[in-house]
């Protein structure tokens, strides 16, 4: 089964609603508690170049295709998180009941970018951090809002910045996100990696998460590394 014959009726559901504009996306603030650049609970914290984070917002396409475009960020790969090795599977996962949450590693330089940063676009661009286990078309626990930490400091950082979002009421609704500790992840099939540079056109894509892309651009311009490779449709 491919990724189109899987996700027809919620590509058909997309394009009933009309696209999302980039306008619609929410602006929130910096993190207030965040890693230095660089900063690991190591010795060797000054020679670190990389750090992973793993973060799970809905179909991974999108999350992949956002954070692939940030600077600092040196690769993104989606993939599953929460449950056990014998059931990361993209048909398994897909029933709701394995306790994996779609999900996408990614590796940063946090030289280049923080952790905080990434949280920021995390919960502002690469998806809606106050729908419960559901995100736009797609619903189930597998497309549930959550954080699965390398480390007790990174996970400090994201309780600190969700209670912060939380009051100042930047959203209508209270944020939903989970911190999940010491889950391991596993990659996903190689058809879903690149998905939405390799099909910019397709229609969940254009109206889910290509908006995304765009607003990645408009919000955090100085972060946006530009892709000629991603043709975006032609909005009429």
């Amino acid at each position: 089964m491919t990724p189109r014959n899987v996700y027809a009726s919620v590509a058909l559901a997309a394009l009933l609603s009309g696209p999302v504009s980039a306008e619609e996306f929410t602006n929130i603030p910096e993190p207030a508690v965040d890693q230095a650049k660089g900063a690991v609970a190591s010795e060797t914290a000054s020679e670190t170049t990389s750090e992973t984070i793993v973060l799970a917002g809905g179909c991974f396409w999108g999350v992949q295709g956002v954070f692939q475009r940030v600077k600092g960020v040196s690769q993104a790969v989606s993939g599953y998180a929460g449950g056990m090795s014998s059931t990361a599977d993209y048909e398994k996962v897909s029933g709701g009941n394995t306790g994996h949450a779609e999900s996408v590693k990614i590796t940063y330089d946090p030289k280049q970018v923080s952790l905080g940063k990434l949280l920021q676009i995390y919960f502002s661009v690469a998806h809606d951090p106050t729908q419960l286990n559901r995100q736009g078309p797609d619903t189930g626990t597998q497309y549930r809002s959550a954080v699965f930490p390398a480390n007790d400091d990174q996970a400090g950082v994201v309780k600190a910045y969700i209670a912060q979002l939380n009051q100042a009421r930047v959203y209508k609704a209270a944020i939903v996100t989970k911190v999940e500790m010491n889950k391991a992840f596993y990659p996903a099939e190689r058809y879903h990696q690149d998905y939405l540079t390799l099909h910019p056109r397709e229609p969940y894509i254009a109206y889910n998460d290509i908006p995304k892309v765009e607003a990645l651009a408009q919000m955090y311009p100085t972060l946006y590394t530009a892709d000629p490779a991603l043709v975006y449709p032609k909005k009429k």
